[in-house]
């Protein structure tokens, strides 16, 4: 298995952006002295009480000035609000500039609030993200200028000034659990992954039909396949439960779009579920509708919280039959105190790693 830091970059009350940036930074130089493989963050928009990330190639950057050996990247780029020209440019630039140690996420986008304001259509958002990896492999590619006419782009001998250390392109993701986004992943040799909203027994059958297509497609290395959800690890279960259960229970409250006057909580949260009904998607449902119910999280083992052994011993089992070999673990989450967050850290990276290291879980 390998170990990735992820964070949604959470709004922290009482916190700037400034600090907030300079915390988690300092959790990736401590993650990069454990042995941690990733470092990754998200990209979102328009939630000043939710997510301070707009921009994760800044994020990487950042993070690679504070780092020696850990990879670290988006997961992911929302492809359809850049130009594509100008994305490859900067996809080239960050990993110059992180020394050839980028990892590439590439997403469609799951929320329509972040369209509406760059004047974009939501419902279009699918085909620019598959065709933006064809378009990049262009971008990058031995003829140069480059052009390229497709459904969706159209560039006339373009030179870009600066390319990517990595060739043909830094190491690609798409977070999805959608078949036809899983087929074409196997096709060009794209890791997928997802998050915990998704229900492991749903996401391992689609998961066995992507390896089946890998394996059919001829790649010559093994895929790798990210889970991820919250952390925190101490030196007892008793201890972690209670520092961590209950703030876990409130981590995804940015989830929720924003009440309407006079909407309650638990109106918020059942609209929000039903969403997912309407996707077809009756586990993630049930999931996003106990969400912010401890007993269920635990129950179900969508958090690992607990000692050492506890997190070594679920995260085992649940790699098993949600087949993913990556673990994304968000490890900084709702009012956690920061001493508690590194000491998390230490004991997952000096404990629980080394125990996975070894373990294949397909």
């Amino acid at each position: 298995m390998e170990f990735a830091h992820f964070s949604h970059i959470w709004a922290k009350p009482g916190m700037t952006p400034h600090a907030r940036y300079e915390e988690l930074w300092d959790e990736l130089e401590l993650c990069d002295e454990l042995g941690f493989d990733y470092g990754f963050c998200v990209e979102h928009h328009f939630r000043p009480d939710e997510s301070w990330i707009s921009s994760p190639s800044l994020y990487a950057v950042g993070a690679g000035a504070r780092t020696k050996r850990m990879r670290i990247g988006p997961m992911g780029y929302i492809v359809p609000l850049y130009h594509p020209l100008r994305l490859a440019e900067e996809i080239a630039i960050v990993d110059q500039m992180l020394g050839g140690r980028m990892e590439c996420g590439l997403v469609p986008g799951i929320n329509a609030d972040y369209f509406r304001p760059f004047g974009l259509n939501y419902d279009l958002r699918k085909t620019p993200t598959l065709e933006f990896v064809d378009y990049m492999r262009a971008a990058y590619g031995e003829t140069q200028p480059f052009s390229w006419d497709g459904e969706n782009f159209h560039t006339d001998s373009a030179l870009l000034a600066v390319m990517p250390v990595q060739r043909p392109h830094p190491p690609l993701w798409m977070m999805s659990r959608d078949p036809q986004t899983l087929e074409f992943c196997a096709e060009k040799g794209i890791n997928p992954g997802y998050f915990l909203v998704y229900p492991r027994a749903d996401a391992a059958p689609r998961y066995r039909v992507f390896l089946d297509n890998w394996q059919k497609a001829g790649h010559a290395r093994k895929p790798k396949i990210a889970y991820c959800t919250l952390i925190y690890v101490d030196e007892s279960d008793d201890k972690a439960l209670d520092v961590a259960l209950g703030r876990a229970a409130r981590a995804y409250e940015g989830f929720l779009p924003l009440p309407a006057p006079g909407e309650s909580f638990e109106e918020r949260v059942t609209e929000h579920a039903r969403k997912f009904i309407g996707r077809a998607e009756p586990g993630a449902s049930e999931i996003m509708a106990n969400v912010f119910n401890p007993d269920y999280l635990m129950q179900n083992e969508l958090v690992y919280i607990g000692s050492p052994q506890t997190v070594i011993e679920k995260l085992r089992r649940t790699a098993e039959a949600g087949l993913f070999n990556v673990f994304l673990g968000e490890f900084n989450f709702s009012d956690l105190p920061a001493d508690d967050v590194m000491r998390s850290i230490r004991l997952f990276g000096g404990k629980v790693m080394p125990a996975l290291r070894g373990f294949e879980p397909f």
